[in-house]
């Protein structure tokens, strides 16, 4: 004789297993069904390639923003589960801010809104979301910019503290640096950060010193970079900063330019200057910079939500983005990161997501990933 518990489980399991198999009939529609649904409400079609001079071209790729979004596609029956049990919670980027791409192409994105980093992990479909506010003096309050290093280290500038994060491949605290007795950040505002491995330097901006200082690994002073004025080589608020070679570009936010400097320090050349939104080539809120394979520099306007890229002679090659929340629009980005096969990220801030696209370079003419 069964135990009455027992078989009370048993059709309990039976009518779960009866009711997916209900919704499932219910649910369950031929792709072609779908595909007429998706036409009847009118949505736009995928968004289009900007195809560019010389064969060149930049494709949307995707967005992401939550956990779900690195894990593989959810099977039917996970789906009709959601249905009944209501979705597992997730976790959502707030207003993210910074982007850096490690060798083994994870996303490390940090969010000033939650207060913590966000590590996508999309070929081992992992995620991980990093906070520190275990101790008052050594939490991480307001994560700004991200750089990598050769052994996929992540350095993070934390604004408020005054000091940098530097975490493990694996998202374990692993030191900081501009760390001061008291628990006192050295830095008054820390914002762009970039690591040179092969150099040992680390390159950062203090933006309200209005200053670039060069650091060794141990975080060392080794070099000071600008001073305040609007004269070449002199700074009015920079923030994010780039490498590429022997180049280190700086945005001068309230400059309304981009400086490129040498890796001594002497000024080269600038792109950009005030302007208005029609007026193509200027800029007015630059955020994120970054370089292309091909050498062009992107840089993005959080005011006018577009990406402007200039040749290395800073002439405007092209610009795209606009208002809004489909694919290639943006709210209120900031910033960007290219990595070594041309793929351009794209932090959305006030869309809370990050949007993926791919340059094609003259080589790749026609060419796919």
């Amino acid at each position: 004789m069964v135990p009455r518990v027992l078989k009370r489980r048993i059709l309990e399991k039976w009518a779960r297993l009866w009711l997916c198999l209900t919704l499932a009939a219910l649910l369950g529609m031929p792709a072609n069904a779908e595909k007429k649904a998706r036409i009847e409400k009118n949505e736009p079609p995928p968004p289009p390639e900007l195809l560019l001079e010389g064969g060149r071209k930049l494709t949307f790729v995707r967005s992401f923003e939550t956990d779900q979004d690195v894990s593989p596609k959810r099977g039917f029956f996970k789906k009709v589960l959601d249905v009944v049990a209501g979705p597992g919670e997730k976790r959502q980027a707030i207003r993210p801010y910074g982007i850096a791409i490690d060798s083994r192409g994870r996303a490390i994105v940090t969010d000033p809104g939650a207060k913590g980093i966000h590590i996508f992990d999309f070929a081992d479909h992992k995620y991980k979301f990093i906070a520190r506010n275990d101790k008052a003096e050594n939490s991480l309050a307001a994560p700004q910019c991200v750089a990598v290093d050769a052994q996929d280290n992540f350095y993070v500038t934390d604004s408020e503290s005054g000091k940098i994060f530097v975490f493990e491949p694996g998202g374990k605290f692993k030191r900081m640096i501009g760390n001061l007795k008291g628990g006192e950040g050295y830095f008054k505002r820390p914002t762009g950060i970039a690591v040179d491995s092969a150099a040992q330097r680390i390159y950062v901006t203090d933006t309200l010193r209005n200053k670039v200082y060069v650091l060794d690994m141990n975080g060392s002073v080794l070099q000071v970079i600008g001073k305040s004025g609007s004269g070449p080589g002199e700074f009015n608020f920079p923030t994010e900063i780039a490498l590429r070679g022997q180049d280190l570009a700086v945005v001068d936010a309230m400059n309304f330019r981009v400086e490129v400097f040498d890796r001594g320090g002497n000024f080269k050349s600038e792109v950009g200057g005030v302007g208005d939104e029609d007026d193509l080539g200027t800029l007015f809120r630059p955020k994120g910079i970054s370089f292309d394979s091909e050498g062009h520099l992107y840089v993005v306007d959080g005011a006018w939500d577009r990406v402007q890229v200039f040749n290395q002679q800073g002439d405007l090659l092209y610009y795209f983005g606009k208002r809004g929340v489909d694919p290639w629009g943006f709210n209120l980005p900031a910033g960007i990161f290219i990595d070594s096969k041309d793929g351009v990220y794209i932090v959305d801030s006030y869309n809370s997501r990050v949007e993926v696209f791919h340059y094609y370079g003259k080589q790749e003419q026609g060419g796919g990933q």
